[in-house]
């Protein structure tokens, strides 16, 4: 943000690399009038550091909106850039608009833009509905429709949603858009927690996972992907949400010497390596990949009970129907229900609990890819884990 000598903001821009854009625009023979102009009014910058592209477009905007910078004049022109318009009706609608376009009505509505990355804004826009559902048709529709069946609205039009509940959502956008995260997430927490406090833990997961999406929103462009393959997994495998944890479980012995397991964990699609954990075997003897399977998912799932820890969107176990029928009987003896499959590595089929039949993914689909890399990443964490137990033992064997 460019200040003058009064401390007004005259300039707000944006850029992946903040020093080498500065530098640009104090470089001689810029080629720009404007430009010019606008460096010679410059008496102080003060830089704001984003986590994302889509949150640093986002915080430009509002703060465009907030400071009318006299050299944003692009930014500030409405014929050429779109905004993000919710209308302050009963229930609003949240709607990307062009104000000399047919769409743009001259209706009762708060805007926030412009903004000059119209793809980035719409998938931004995207994930934000799938974590606060809202309506987008218009007229008001009087029936649900498919976008209702997909989770992206809660039906206001059927009463499915009560008015408080609905314009929670949009206040909760609201506060996204204009860039206010912290008072986001403490908004959030209060509620998971008094949700917790009555034994509403349905709602309290909710809110946990609505928790979990913002930071994948705010973390960067690769989080945005994974959206993408959450939601063809959940499709695929007929999960009732897109997992946002997944924790993966793999077995690594040579003819039974030195097994150990594994247990990787993601979360949002990537790596949450403060949550891994590795299994010495205990209770098997020999050869025995089922009970060794059972073994280690009995060990982490009870631990997490006892300790009232939350459990993942997703348990995946290296292996086929043998592998996975020894998990979902250690879940059931803990009395758990929780969304398990098996992925067999020879042709990558998924084996879903009391179906014969397997589930075989395109090798170029993206639900498949994600199980992949997370299974790889237990079976690399998992023999890293094994070569070093077998290290030390024959080191122990060398000993005089």
């Amino acid at each position: 943000m460019y200040k003058d000598a009064d401390g007004s903001v005259i300039y707000v821009g944006k850029a992946v690399n903040i020093r080498k854009r500065v530098e640009s625009y104090f470089r001689t023979n810029t080629g720009s009038l404007k430009t010019d102009f606008l460096v010679g009014k410059i008496a102080a910058i003060d830089t704001m550091q984003t986590a994302s592209e889509a949150e640093a477009l986002i915080l430009e905007a509002s703060l465009i909106k907030q400071y009318q910078p006299k050299y944003n004049v692009e930014l500030k022109d409405g014929k050429t850039y779109p905004f993000i318009q919710i209308t302050k009706e009963e229930f609003p609608l949240v709607s990307l608009v062009r104000l000399n376009t047919r769409k743009y009505k001259d209706v009762a509505a708060e805007y926030w833009g412009p903004y000059v990355n119209p793809a980035l804004v719409r998938e931004a826009l995207q994930i934000i509905r799938k974590i606060f559902p809202f309506r987008t048709c218009e007229p008001f529709a009087n029936k649900a429709c498919l976008y209702y069946d997909l989770g992206l609205c809660q039906a206001p039009c059927e009463a499915k949603i009560s008015k408080e509940d609905y314009r929670r959502n949009i206040r909760n956008i609201k506060l996204i858009l204009d860039g206010k995260r912290d008072d986001l997430y403490r908004s959030l927490r209060l509620e998971m927690e008094t949700s917790a406090q009555h034994r509403d833990f349905e709602g309290a997961a909710r809110l946990r996972d609505q928790i979990r999406a913002i930071g994948a929103l705010y973390s960067g462009t690769g989080d945005i992907n994974y959206f993408k393959e959450a939601e063809q997994l959940q499709r695929a495998i007929g999960l009732e949400r897109a997992p946002v944890r997944i924790e993966c479980f793999d077995i690594s012995n040579i003819m039974g010497n030195q097994p150990a397991g594994s247990m990787v964990s993601f979360l949002n699609g990537r790596p949450d390596k403060g949550n891994y954990r590795r299994f010495r075997i205990k209770t098997v003897s020999g050869i025995d990949d089922f009970q060794m399977i059972a073994e280690i998912v009995k060990r982490r799932y009870m631990r997490l009970k006892k300790e009232g820890l939350s459990f993942p969107d997703l348990i995946v176990i290296d292996g086929g129907k043998g592998q996975l029928a020894a998990a979902v009987k250690e879940l059931k003896k803990l009395n758990l229900s929780l969304p398990v499959i098996g992925l067999a590595k020879r042709e990558e089929e998924i084996f879903t609990p009391g179906k014969r039949s397997s589930i075989k993914l395109p090798h170029d689909s993206l639900g498949l890819k994600l199980l992949m890399r997370v299974r790889d990443e237990a079976h690399r964490f998992g023999l890293k884990y094994h070569t070093l137990l077998r290290a030390k033992r024959f080191l122990s064997l060398d000993k005089p």
